[in-house]
């Protein structure tokens, strides 16, 4: 079992899977600093349909800690594409950067949405690399994000 499945959460109760243990106070704290979002696509967990899981930023397994400094909100699929990785290959420059940290970093100094909001553009090296390592454009994500624009529910404000 990787590390982003072993850390599945319901925010209805304590759950322990591997060697993480969340609680529920501490979940809600991430998710109400984190205003419910992924940090790394932004993605609304109302919007989602489930649950945003708690992420572990540096992983357990190179050193990271439970502590709330090292967690933040992710959807399965940032968190599955992120899994152990830290860093990864800016696209543009082949340098190998530290992927982007939603707890130290701010989002809009890093990326930006495209014209029609469906497409998250890297502007750093932190940012491409970021986008890249977590597949943030994924077909299946720019469909979705496609179907709540037309609802007015994406891009998100701020």
């Amino acid at each position: 079992m990787n590390e982003a499945a072993s850390c599945r959460y319901s925010p209805l109760g304590d759950k322990t899977f591997g060697l993480a243990k969340i609680g529920k106070n501490l979940r809600k704290r991430i998710a109400e600093r984190t205003q419910y979002r992924c940090g790394y696509c932004l993605i609304r967990e109302d919007l989602l349909g489930d649950f945003l899981q708690v992420e572990h930023i540096t992983p357990k397994s190179l050193g990271g800690t439970n502590e709330d400094e090292n967690l933040c909100l992710a959807c399965s699929m940032c968190n599955d594409f992120k899994w152990a990785k830290t860093h990864a290959h800016d696209p543009i420059f082949g340098t190998y950067v530290s992927l982007f940290n939603p707890n130290r970093q701010k989002w809009s100094e890093h990326f930006c949405w495209s014209s029609d909001g469906s497409l998250i553009i890297g502007l750093t090296s932190c940012g491409r690399a970021t986008v890249a390592a977590l597949n943030l454009n994924h077909p299946h994500r720019v469909r979705v994000r496609k179907l709540w624009i037309k609802f007015n529910q994406h891009p998100p404000q701020s």
